[in-house]
């Protein structure tokens, strides 16, 4: 029962960039990140025959709790302090991307295809949560499609989780299982992969990592001390096997690595509303979606995932 998770917003973002926005409704609308993304998914599903497929939404893409413990978390990207739904931030996106969003929602709903999100999470936490409930079924294998390194920490072979990064684009990514984390990154698995981003910090999410410990560097030391908790401990008993700058540098961060690893990792066992998560062979709501296709001009993208969809 294999199961594809889509990153969706990771995914449209990276349509809407790819894609020119020369392909317009016949209102002249830009559709680029709608088209896109429908035929990155057409594309998924002819190649990888998931028998489940969830897009995965960002329902809170700054969650307060990752910044209550991390201030800088995205804070780069705030288009609008407090000006969403509950006074939450609104994240700074191209004004033409703005209304495909919601067409994108309206699509994967009329073909039937689940979107899942959930209050206060970001999608990466949909993704955690459903692959560790599919990992803990018997459920997988679990295929991640992302932009997003970050969730590289799934990985896991024996649990049957990789990811797909397309580094060189949707139809050629990078299949990451843990020999890619092994030659890419130095690191031995999942785990492994969000102890070095603790260390290593990522400016594009605001995380500022222990100043001094770069990618290399941190994964020499996990390698060394098998995980983050370890190497703290061996910070703090003042273990010889590191060197006075390292364990300086480890102490100086002590503040922000002892909330990163909870920031980083993402979340594995939210609540999440029901969906039925089967790869539909046919459209939910036929009627809806030739509305849909004929207001926003989608036909060739939509007929390429029915087709796809009834294979």
């Amino acid at each position: 029962m294999s199961l594809l998770l889509l990153d969706t917003a990771s995914l449209y973002f990276r349509a809407f960039h790819g894609v020119p926005d020369s392909l317009r409704s016949p209102q002249g609308e830009p559709v680029n990140a709608v088209r896109g993304l429908l035929d990155t998914i057409a594309f998924l599903v002819t190649e990888h025959r998931p028998d489940r497929l969830v897009a995965c939404w960002d329902v809170d893409w700054r969650p307060a709790w990752r910044v209550e413990a991390i201030p800088s978390y995205k804070a780069h990207r705030v288009a609008q302090p407090g000006a969403g739904p509950g006074g939450a931030d609104v994240e700074e996106v191209p004004e033409t991307l703005v209304p495909q969003i919601a067409v994108i929602a309206d699509v994967l709903a009329a073909l039937g295809i689940a979107r899942v999100g959930a209050p206060g999470y970001e999608a990466d936490d949909v993704i955690g949560t459903l692959t560790t409930r599919a990992v803990a079924t018997g459920t997988g294998p679990v295929t991640v499609m992302t932009g997003d390194r970050d969730l590289f920490q799934l990985v896991d072979d024996a649990a049957g989780v990789r990811v797909l990064y397309p580094a060189r684009g949707v139809r050629d990514p990078d299949v990451v299982d843990q020999a890619r984390l092994a030659e890419k990154y130095g690191v031995a698995d999942g785990d492994a992969y969000a102890d070095m981003a603790v260390l290593r910090g990522d400016p594009s999410d605001g995380l500022p990592g222990v100043p001094g410990i770069g990618e290399k560097t941190a994964a020499r030391l996990l390698a060394d001390f098998g995980s983050l908790e370890a190497l703290l401990a061996a910070r703090d008993a003042g273990d010889a096997r590191l060197t006075k700058t390292q364990r300086q540098r480890l102490l100086d961060a002590a503040d922000y690595l002892a909330v990163a690893p909870a920031v980083v990792r993402v979340a594995r066992d939210i609540p999440l509303p029901d969906a039925d998560d089967a790869l539909p062979h046919a459209p939910a709501d036929p009627e809806a979606l030739q509305a849909l296709t004929e207001r926003w001009g989608l036909r060739s993208s939509v007929q390429r995932v029915l087709t796809a969809m009834a294979r």
